[in-house]
């Protein structure tokens, strides 16, 4: 018999250190749809299901793979715990899967980088028998001190003797990642705390609750170092839009005596346009600028643009609409501060290599090759292989 094997995931809509936190991009992901895609990597889990009482959350949840439960105002709230709507959701489950559940998780979207292994040791812990509940932690080694009446005080430490690191046992922070239960004491104890504890250990650098703005600006400036990165494959999206300046230029521009206008674009971007065209993949220039440079280079490339657009974002919105495409499965690139409301809105943001620093941070994917150098040919061979074969779409 199989064993079922039930993550919740938490994402309330309400926040007041970061508004709407569990939407928030990270990597050009939102905070809860990372946390499904780690649930639903890991081997031994069987059904992921968001807990929310907002209806975007839910949208985002269903969008990543997970089914959604609507969280009722009365455990929705500031004080509302966690335990609450992870009981809520497991009789939720169970009243409409019809099954039951032996193994439930407790996976928190503010722990931006959550990895499916750490997720399934959890579980992995718990269903063996090996333990009642399990929770993931890192190793610490710090000296940790009270303010006290008379004075600093050491907590775990004497103050007056002080061990080398490699003289001192370890000990652990609870990360706030990942909490793994058996059902049954779940339902009795109602806590995620009993019987039988065992610790999964994760790599510290890795650990970062999301609590406030300066948190997410870290995990985003981390994101390029600590995820694993992944490129999008031709049955991933449905179109391309790239910006122009930047993006498919160097960002110089050149002027004349009478101030004409001149930019150097490579031939290799118009090679792999080319390619994604003959695949059938709906290609669309996207820029602020309204100049006949861009309306210039869309012909020679035989493509539709969209220039001279102040609100770049419902631009691209209303094309989706029109054309019928999911914006979740556009793939959009760019390389400045102007492109990232066309980021939150896509489900594949791509920086090029020369982009903002606040550009590379919010992307879904970077290229190696900066704008005006190939990084359109590249994006290109991330869908179609370096020889830009042309599969029958």
């Amino acid at each position: 018999m199989t064993t079922t094997v039930l993550a919740v995931i938490p994402a309330r809509g309400g926040s007041k250190g970061v508004p709407a936190k569990n939407l928030a991009p990270v990597a050009g992901v939102p905070l809860v749809s990372r946390a499904v895609r780690a649930c639903l990597g890991a081997p031994l889990v069987t059904d992921v299901v968001v807990s929310t009482d907002d209806a975007a959350i839910a949208w985002a949840a269903r969008s990543a793979g997970a089914e959604a439960v609507h969280r009722p105002a009365s455990i929705a709230g500031d004080t509302a715990t966690s335990e609450s709507a992870v009981l809520h959701a497991l009789d939720a489950f169970e009243a409409t899967s019809g099954r039951r559940v032996d193994v439930i998780l407790l996976v928190q979207c503010t722990s931006p980088f959550i990895t499916a292994v750490e997720v399934n040791e959890a579980a992995e812990r718990v269903t063996s028998g090996a333990a009642d509940t399990a929770l993931t932690v890192a190793p610490s080694h710090g000296f940790l001190w009270r303010e006290t009446a008379e004075g600093g005080t050491g907590v775990n430490h004497d103050k007056a003797y002080r061990p080398r690191r490699q003289d001192r046992e370890a000990e652990f922070l609870e990360t706030g990642a990942v909490y793994a239960m058996t059902a049954e004491g779940f339902r009795t104890h109602r806590h995620r705390f009993f019987g039988h504890t065992a610790l999964v250990v994760t790599d510290p650098a890795r650990v970062l609750e999301i609590d406030d703005p300066h948190d997410l600006a870290r995990a985003r400036a981390l994101a390029p170092l600590l995820d694993t990165p992944i490129t999008p494959g031709f049955d991933d999206i449905d179109a391309v839009v790239l910006d122009f300046d930047g993006t498919q230029t160097d960002d110089r521009v050149h002027l004349d005596a009478e101030g004409h206008e001149f930019v150097s674009a490579h031939r290799g971007d118009g090679l792999g346009i080319a390619a994604l065209r003959r695949a059938g993949m709906p290609v669309l220039i996207l820029s602020t600028e309204q100049n006949a440079v861009v309306a210039a280079r869309a012909r020679k490339l035989k493509i539709p643009v969209l220039h001279g657009i102040d609100r770049k974002d419902l631009a691209l919105k209303q094309w989706c609409e029109e054309q019928g495409i999911d914006p979740q499965r556009v793939l959009y690139a760019g390389n400045d501060v102007n492109d990232l409301p066309c980021f939150h809105l896509v489900g594949w943001p791509v920086a090029v290599a020369s982009a903002h620093d606040s550009v590379r941070a919010a992307a879904r994917a970077v290229t190696l090759t900066p704008g005006g150098s190939g990084a359109v040919r590249e994006i290109a061979a991330w869908l179609l292989g370096p020889e830009l074969h042309t599969p029958n779409r």
